[in-house]
């Protein structure tokens, strides 16, 4: 591991809470395996203005992940805001650049990578959404702005939210956007023509790893299916899936791909996904 000296690049999380977070052993894996003379560490923060008024004057830190509750907080203490981001309202990640802060949102654009990488239809095809949170918001806007998307359907609980991001995608996109209550009838109406699906709801999450909001029945072969839920790794929604000949996209993929965008953001060198997963894949096995 290089020597932590005046040279080092700081980058760091910046949340409430934060001790739980995987992020800095994922990303001093990858520092360390390209011997890169960064470090990564996590600040516990409630006070967003001051907090970003440090990393401004601090040259040395070079990027900031960002996490729960300060996501849409940080936005007007930016001096540039990423198209999708801004589309989106909340960033999850920092660059600065000699002290001019600029927000990205990589839960966004990790989504994306994750169906790529996988081989999941995404660009130009017809997709389903399940659940209408902050995490399907971000991923509603990539698949509109940068995959898109011929047609995308949200089906959630809460109308309200639903209704609102369904009009927001609309307005902002001018993608063809729909939304319903997601019940039983709705997912046997729209599962059979949507090509991938993403379950962006916490039902299946542990410690309730066996549930499920898509009833077995009604998944086929034609679908791919991408549950954002990563621990369990192997949602009862994925095993089902599988079992029903679906492709599969586990929710690690998503998360090991939004922390490589925020690596490349930050160093401007490839990361080695292999080491960042490898940590991934050790924690949620244990």
């Amino acid at each position: 591991m290089p020597t932590i000296d005046a040279r080092t690049s700081l980058c760091a999380l910046i949340g409430n809470p934060v001790e739980h977070s995987l992020s800095p052993a994922i990303h001093n894996a990858a520092f360390q395996h390209l011997g890169l003379n960064f470090v990564y560490v996590a600040f516990k923060v409630d006070d967003v203005a001051g907090a970003l008024r440090g990393i401004r004057a601090l040259t040395g830190i070079r990027g900031v992940s960002v996490t729960i509750p300060h996501k849409v907080a940080v936005l007007p203490y930016l001096d540039d805001i990423a198209p999708t981001a801004r589309s989106i309202g909340a960033v999850n990640t920092i660059v600065s650049d000699h002290g001019l802060l600029k927000g990205y949102n990589t839960d966004a654009t990790g989504a994306l990578a994750a169906l790529r990488a996988a081989g999941a239809p995404a660009d130009g095809a017809r997709l389903l959404v399940l659940g209408s949170g902050g995490a399907a918001r971000a991923i509603a806007f990539a698949l509109c702005m940068d995959a898109k998307v011929s047609a995308l359907t949200i089906l959630a609980v809460l109308d309200q939210e639903r209704d609102s991001l369904v009009q927001d995608l609309r307005d902002k996109t001018g993608a063809a956007v729909s939304g319903f209550p997601l019940t039983p009838e709705s997912l046997a109406r729209h599962i059979p023509e949507a090509q991938t699906m993403i379950h962006c709801t916490p039902v299946g999450m542990s410690p309730k790893g066996d549930e499920s909001c898509v009833p077995a029945a009604l998944l086929a072969p034609h679908l791919t299916v991408m549950d954002i839920v990563y621990n369990p790794l192997d949602t009862r929604l994925l095993q089902d899936a599988r079992h029903a000949g679906c492709r599969t996209v586990r929710g690690l993929e998503m998360f090991l791909h939004q922390a490589i965008g925020q690596f490349e953001l930050w160093t401007r060198q490839p990361a080695p996904a292999g080491v960042m997963r490898s940590v991934l894949e050790r924690h949620f096995s244990t």
